[in-house]
């Protein structure tokens, strides 16, 4: 793996594992779905204009716009929006701690579904991941965490594992930006109708938090981290990116802390550098296959 290979890596899990902060300042003074609707909208428009800048083309492979229609689903409308609504219930940490599981979640349907083979050490890290969550789940369970956010969550990594089986049918073939464009006015699609039925006359407060967390949600994890998780993929291949998800449990956690004040527990530190230890197993595992 080169240099910038690396940067490009570091730099996805910081602006990943940040926007569950972000998004935890933006639903206590906005509707979550109706917030995140206009983010894929302002964000799709963005990247649309820029890859018209560039010069890409809107025509696309029959494999492309499916993979379009499928992200845009799955990760915007189904694993944001259920997160943004979970983030009104629970915490930014214990989200992001949920949604770093996803490259588990991916091994763990390969093996089940698939037949895909699991060595021993991959087998240890599915194991040892889904432990690790099971020790934050159970301290949180105790002193009165939401269940429900705990399912949207649970849900929404379901859907983002299933959205990260498709990037390579979504950017093979050219025209990176307008891809990434495309799937988040499907997210914006998906979500602005949900919020028309569900969060129709829901009150938002203005304010300058608000301001902040929405422009940074909307630039930097939005479409800054999309842009370069789908050209890190292409550069390095699917399972080698993936291998940078093992940061954003820590990565998460810190930021949710630092920014937001959250408290963290020793069982909160152990069970993410359980789930750490066993997405790093699964990725090593992966890459020797």
């Amino acid at each position: 793996m080169d240099l910038r290979a690396l940067a490009m890596g570091l730099a996805f899990a910081l602006m990943w594992s940040s926007a569950f902060t972000s998004a935890r300042i933006i639903v206590a003074d906005a509707p979550p779905l109706t917030a995140l609707a206009l983010r894929f909208l302002i964000s799709g428009l963005i990247g649309l204009a820029i890859a018209r800048w560039q010069g890409q083309s809107l025509r696309l492979t029959r494999a492309q716009w499916r993979g379009v229609v499928i992200f845009g689903l799955c990760q915007n409308a189904l694993y944001l929006g259920l997160n943004f609504v979970a983030m009104v219930r629970i915490e930014a940490g214990l989200a992001s701690i949920i949604a770093s599981t996803m490259p588990l979640i991916v091994a763990a349907l390969g093996w089940a579904v698939w037949g895909q083979r699991v060595r021993p050490l991959g087998l240890a890290g599915l194991v040892a991941g889904f432990a690790g969550v099971a020790v934050i789940m159970g301290a949180r369970l105790t002193v009165g965490v939401d269940p429900l956010g705990l399912v949207l969550c649970t849900l929404g990594a379901l859907a983002l594992a299933v959205a990260t089986l498709t990037v390579r049918s979504a950017t093979a073939g050219g025209n990176l930006m307008a891809i990434v464009g495309l799937q988040m006015l499907v997210g914006a699609v998906s979500l602005g109708l949900a919020a028309l039925v569900l969060e129709r006359g829901a009150p938002i407060t203005l304010s300058a938090p608000l301001a902040w967390a929405f422009a940074y949600t909307t630039l930097v994890p939005g479409l800054l981290a999309t842009w370069v998780w789908f050209v890190l993929v292409r550069r390095i291949g699917a399972v080698r990116a993936a291998a940078f998800h093992f940061l954003n449990p820590f990565l998460g956690v810190a930021t949710a802390a630092l920014i937001l004040g959250e408290a963290l527990t020793i069982w909160d530190g152990l069970g993410v550098v359980v789930i750490t230890l066993g997405i790093l197993a699964v990725q090593l595992d992966r890459a020797r296959v």
